[in-house]
């Protein structure tokens, strides 16, 4: 097979030599239009897994690599002043210049065709000349953008300026993170050892800051010189260097996060960043490259045709791209975003920064430094209010006015469609009972309605009349005389969503007999198959406001500790907020200020009744999931700030459910990064909710300081005890159980202490 790689960088070079081990007897070229030892970056990391790969693939090069790495365990978080180091992160670094010319080098040996300092401009020749034609031509790939209706490439620029800079200062004893405030701004580097005498720095900041600096408009001296001001106290008198002094314009980039749909068109290939690129700040793109490489070489010499072979490359190594651009993506967004967390104390800062992209955990930092991550604990059990406590976050306890919660685990409301005319049956008695005996802080009731008409569905319960206040003093009486849980009331109005079927039945969709009116901001149906709801009027307003206030007045005289507003997932102020069901054009609807006013009112009207000594949230949800048209996360935080100005305590931070339009981007913690914007940019308590299923996630969420308070929702349903197995899995002596099952938790802790038995995977 007469093959051709364009691009002599790691990957064309990786490439060429795992092909030529399976076909020695290949022809395979290299081109490149640069000098072998030209090379615009510094240094490069890989992780010992990567090495263990490359050694399997080939141990004559993989050796030579490895005799001129630089290892570090170490990662050091410098705030202004303030160090904190952290071990056990296992780095490996390697100038990028000596990884070309080590490769070049075993190249040339297994007879590979090296051609340098030749520019390519017929690439549809190159096509009909090889059999294959390997793009390994960079982030800018001429190939890419030949064969772009092919290839449709999605290219995302990413917000912050960098510039990769190098320098002989050392940084040998740990990968440096250093974070500068300026006159101008937040500044920040990324510094690293990769061999005796050189470490890359990389110099990173907001195009507002960059701009502030005049690095616009300064030549490579000036900006260098600025910059070696900047970090002046860890560079002990070594300058700054750049190898891109050639270049007449600014070396300051963006990053671009490249993804294509398709990575292959015909006889062509695309390899490493010509097909997907993961931001500097996770130090995966050469691991990205070189394991393709040699995916890609493996199925070119096995399969029976290059179409076969290139559809299995594509579909064996997506999975793995798309897992590391979602880290690398978290990562990104966290320095584009890290003045947000400039405020928190070092040590939550540092967390966040070890956790930002959501490949380290929280006991897989105790893996790596349990020192450091009991330090960290203990000094969050500090700020809770429970000094010298060694526990892990969710078992700190945290004070809302007057009510004071054993932990940080929230059962979340969960609609379960059993109430007899708005009456809680021994269904609710039993199901919340049992969750409030599991050990979570606080226990929601599932949403509660303020009239029949505000029900979701028939079997949705309210607080409406006499019988239905009576029962939910019985479960409120019982939880506090049984267990140390709290209990908040969700309540709330279905608006334009009312009159559906039970949830096991077709969701959102109309009651087949039996349908009452609804209401809504305006008169727009929830979706095709409902009528459209009337649109709201003052005297309605008025009435559902009293409503509000009637049923809030019912949760007190029941007992509740804490009552919240919903005013999320597409209820009836919900579609006030939302811009997407809100198309008035009086004083309720248009600007967000208008679209507040009423739920504004409601809630100000319930805190009026409600005791002051006792708490309120509001549900909200952060966006909704349309583009361009609903709620953003910008005009999110407008919203809880407006909410907080009116007296809640805590925002409960949701997300979508607002529209029939709403495309969701699902995954882990998917609607933790609302909470997280809120709680750090305005300093307003907030509860995280949506697909958080392991103590990691709650432990990770709070000590990373993104939510006060941690949802679960489905976990709560397939195990009522989940925060007590939790306890137990984690050794948490702390936790008590109640009296009668004293024998089960000696069991649970025994097997936990052996790794055995049933319970919370941590």
């Amino acid at each position: 097979m007469k093959t051709v790689c364009l691009g002599g960088g790691p990957a064309g070079l990786y490439f060429a030599i795992s092909l030529k081990l399976r076909q020695p007897d290949a022809e395979v070229v290299v081109i490149e239009r640069n000098r072998p030892d030209d090379t615009f970056g510094w240094g490069v990391v890989l992780s010992d897994e990567t090495l263990d790969n490359l050694g399997a693939n080939d141990a004559k090069s993989a050796a030579a690599i490895r005799e001129h790495f630089a290892y570090w365990d170490d990662i050091k978080v410098v705030k202004e002043d303030v160090e904190i180091t952290s071990t056990g992160h296992g780095f490996c670094g390697l100038g990028r210049k000596q990884m070309l010319l080590l490769l070049q080098e075993r190249a040339r040996e297994l007879g590979v065709d090296l051609r340098f300092e030749t520019e390519v401009d017929d690439i549809d020749a190159l096509r009909h000349e090889y059999d294959l034609v390997v793009a390994a031509d960079g982030i800018n790939s001429k190939t890419r953008t030949r064969y772009e209706d092919a290839f449709r490439p999605e290219i995302d620029t990413r917000a912050c300026k960098f510039v990769w800079l190098g320098t002989n200062a050392k940084f040998d004893d740990a990968f440096t993170f250093i974070f500068k405030k300026t006159d101008h701004g937040w500044i920040w580097a990324h510094a690293y050892q990769f061999d005796a005498d050189t470490a890359t720095f990389i110099v990173e900041c907001a195009e507002d800051t960059w701009k502030n600096f005049g690095f616009d408009k300064m030549g490579q001296e000036d900006m260098i010189a600025v910059c070696e001001k900047v970090f002046a106290d860890h560079l002990d008198g070594h300058p700054l260097i750049s190898n891109m002094k050639h270049l007449r314009g600014s070396a300051w980039l963006n990053f671009n996060r490249v993804l294509c749909e398709k990575w292959h068109h015909e006889n062509v290939v695309l390899l490493g960043d010509a097909s997907a690129t993961a931001h500097f700040s996770i130090g995966s793109g050469t691991k990205l490259a070189l394991e393709s490489a040699i995916a890609l070489a493996d199925l070119v010499t096995k399969e029976d045709s290059l179409e076969k072979a290139f559809e299995k490359y594509q579909e064996e190594r997506r999975t793995d791209v798309l897992r590391l651009q979602s880290a690398a993506r978290n990562s990104t967004e966290w320095f584009e975003e890290v003045e947000r967390y400039l405020h928190l104390d070092p040590v939550q800062f540092n967390y966040s920064l070890l956790t930002r992209s959501q490949r380290i955990s929280h006991e897989n930092l105790r893996l790596r430094d349990a020192k450091w991550l009991q330090s960290a604990e203990e000094w969050f059990q500090t700020q809770a209010g429970a000094n010298g406590a060694h526990r892990a976050p969710m078992f700190a306890p945290f004070r809302l006015r007057d009510m004071r919660l054993k932990n940080r685990v929230v059962v979340s409301p969960m609609a379960q469609y059993k109430a007899v005319d708005g009456t809680p049956t021994d269904w609710h008695f039993v199901h919340y009972s049992e969750r409030a005996k599991g050990g979570a802080g606080l226990v929601y009731i599932e949403m509660t309605c303020v009239s029949p008409e505000g029900r979701i569905t028939p079997g949705c319960p309210g607080l409406y009349a006499p019988e239905h206040e009576a029962q939910w003093k019985r479960l409120c009486d019982f939880v506090h005389a049984e267990t140390d849980a709290k209990l908040c009331m969700q309540i709330g109005h279905s608006g334009r969503k009312g009159s559906t079927q039970l949830g096991w039945e077709t969701m959102d969709a109309p009651l087949k007999e039996g349908n009452w009116p609804t209401m809504s901001a305006s008169a727009i149906p929830w979706n095709d198959d409902h009528a459209a709801p009337k649109e709201m009027d003052r005297a309605d307003m008025d009435t559902v406001r009293d409503q509000f206030v009637s049923a809030a007045e019912m949760a007190d005289r029941a007992g509740f500790d804490m009552i919240e507003l919903h005013a999320a997932h597409g209820y009836l102020l919900s579609s006030c907020i939302s811009p997407i069901s809100n198309m008035r054009e009086d004083e309720y609807g248009g600007s967000l200020e208008n679209r507040m006013r009423y739920p504004l009112e409601v809630f100000r009207a319930m805190r009026a009744v409600w005791p002051e000594g006792k708490p309120m949230s509001v549900r909200i949800s952060a966006t909704d999931w349309v583009a361009e048209r609903g709620v953003s996360g910008e005009e999110a935080v407008e919203i809880a700030q407006m909410f907080h100005d009116a007296g809640v305590d805590i925002v409960d931070v949701s997300a979508g459910q607002t529209s029939v339009e709403a495309k969701p981007v699902y995954g882990r913690m998917f609607q933790t990064p609302f909470s997280d914007r809120i709680r750090n940019e305005r300093g307003i308590p907030t509860m995280a909710v949506g697909n958080i299923y392991e103590p990691d996630h709650v432990n990770s969420i709070l000590m990373a300081g993104r939510a006060d308070l941690v949802c679960l929702a489905r976990p709560h349903l397939a195990d009522p005890y989940w925060t007590l197995h939790a306890a137990a899995a984690l050794q948490d002596d702390g936790t008590q159980w109640p009296l009668p099952y004293g024998p089960g938790a000696d069991q649970m802790r025994r097997l936990a202490e052996r790794g055995e038995g049933m319970g919370v995977r941590v």
